[in-house]
C-alpha cells in the first residue's frame, strides 16, 4: 500500500454541554462525541464509515475539515499535523480536502447561479485566475458531473436533488482536491438517484485519482463504493475492516445488526434470513454505558463488559473488533449466506 495521505491518531471531539431550563446554574457536563479515533487513509482509497444516526460520523467529518474543535489527537495530512497548524498555515490545505453535505439543496446558496456556486472555490483559492478562464472551467466541470454547461445560469431551485447534488461534487472538485469526505451525499435521495450519485463518485475517484471518506448510516450504500469499512456506535469505532471481509465475515454484533437491517433485492432469501434486530434506542453520549458501550443493546452480552472496555482486537487480514466475543458467522447460516450473496 501506498504512504498514507492522513494519518488519524486518537481522535477526540468533546463538547461541554449546559444544562437549560430551572438549572441553568449547574456545571456544565462533557459530551463525548468523537472518542480515540485511528485509522489511515492511502491515496485514491475510500474509507466507508456506517453507524446509527447519532454515532459521530460527522462529527469526525466536520473535527477533519477544521469546523468543530478537536479535544486531543493528530490528523497528519502527508505528515503534518493539521490539527496544530495555526489558521493561515491551514488555509493552504483547504483546496487539498473537499466536502460533499447531506442535504443538496441546503447546501447551495439560493441566490447564486450553479456556474457561481462552482467557481467560488476556485475564485478562492486562484484568485488571479482570468474571468473567462473561470467560467471555462466551471462549465467543464459541470459536463464532468453530467449537467449540461447552458445550465451554468440556473439557479438551485431550478434543479432537481440528483442535479443539486451533482453541483455540489463540481464545487468540491474544480479545485483537483486529494480528498473528499462524502458526508452521507445520498440519504436525503430517491434509490434510483442514490446509485447515479454513487456511479458517478466511484468514476471520478478512479479517473482523478482522489481518496474518498464515504459517510453514511446505510451499510448497503456504503459496501459498493468502499475499499475498507470502519463502523461507529456511540462515538467509538466498533469494527474496521476491508469491506468484502466485513461484509462476509463479520467480527461484532453490531456490525452484524447493521447487515441484517440491509434489503436484499431477492424474495425468497429475504424470506430465509434470520436477521438480528437491536432492541432499545442508542443511549446517550452525554451518559453512555460503562465498560463496552454497544452492551445494553447487545445480544451476547456478558456481566464483563460492563466492567472492561473492549479494545481493539487483530483478527487477522486487516481486520478490527472492539468485542471479545465477536467470532464470524458459520458459512451454513442463512443470514450470513445471503449477505455474502448480496455483496457479490
Amino acid at each position: 500500500m501506498n504512504a498514507s495521505l492522513l494519518s488519524v491518531r486518537d481522535l477526540s471531539v468533546t463538547y461541554a454541554v449546559r444544562p437549560r431550563g430551572i438549572r441553568p446554574w449547574a456545571r456544565s457536563r462533557p459530551l463525548r462525541a468523537v472518542r480515540e479515533v485511528c485509522f489511515d487513509l492511502a491515496p485514491g482509497e475510500t474509507l466507508g464509515i456506517v453507524g446509527e444516526s447519532g454515532s459521530g460520523k460527522s462529527t469526525l467529518a466536520r473535527a477533519l475539515i477544521g469546523t468543530v474543535p478537536v479535544s486531543s489527537g493528530q490528523a497528519l495530512w502527508r505528515g503534518e499535523d493539521l490539527l496544530a497548524m495555526p489558521r493561515g498555515a491551514r488555509h493552504r490545505h483547504r483546496r487539498d480536502i473537499q466536502m460533499i453535505f447531506q442535504d443538496p439543496l441546503a447546501a447551495l446558496d439560493p441566490r447564486m447561479t450553479a456556474g457561481e456556486i462552482i467557481a467560488e472555490p476556485l475564485v478562492t483559492h486562484e484568485p488571479r485566475l482570468p474571468r473567462e478562464r473561470v467560467r471555462e472551467r466551471a462549465a467543464a466541470m459541470m459536463a464532468r458531473v453530467g449537467l449540461l454547461p447552458e445550465q451554468l445560469n440556473r439557479y438551485p431551485h431550478q434543479f432537481s436533488g440528483g442535479q443539486c447534488q451533482r453541483i455540489n461534487i463540481a464545487r468540491a472538485l474544480i479545485v483537483e482536491p486529494r480528498l473528499v469526505i462524502c458526508d452521507e451525499p445520498v440519504s436525503a435521495l430517491d434509490v434510483s438517484v442514490q446509485a447515479q450519485i454513487i456511479n458517478l463518485l466511484h468514476e471520478l475517484k478512479r479517473d482523478l485519482d482522489l481518496a474518498l471518506i464515504f459517510i453514511a448510516h446505510d451499510l448497503s450504500v456504503v459496501k459498493h463504493i468502499s475499499d475498507r469499512i470502519m463502523v461507529f456506535y456511540l462515538g467509538r469505532v466498533m469494527e474496521h475492516a476491508p469491506a468484502r471481509d466485513l461484509i462476509r465475515s463479520p467480527r461484532h454484533p453490531y456490525t452484524r445488526a447493521l447487515i441484517s437491517a440491509a434489503p436484499i433485492p431477492d424474495p425468497a432469501v429475504e424470506h430465509r434470513r434470520r436477521g438480528t434486530v437491536l432492541m432499545g434506542d442508542l443511549p446517550s453520549p452525554l451518559t453512555p454505558p460503562s465498560g463496552c458501550v454497544f452492551r445494553t443493546r447487545c445480544p451476547v452480552a456478558r456481566a464483563s463488559c460492563a466492567i472492561e472496555r473492549p479494545a481493539m482486537r487483530d483478527c487477522g487480514n486487516a481486520h478490527f473488533a472492539a468485542c471479545p466475543f465477536g467470532e464470524p458467522e458459520h458459512a451454513e447460516d442463512a443470514d450470513a449466506g445471503a449477505v455474502a450473496g448480496n455483496a457479490r
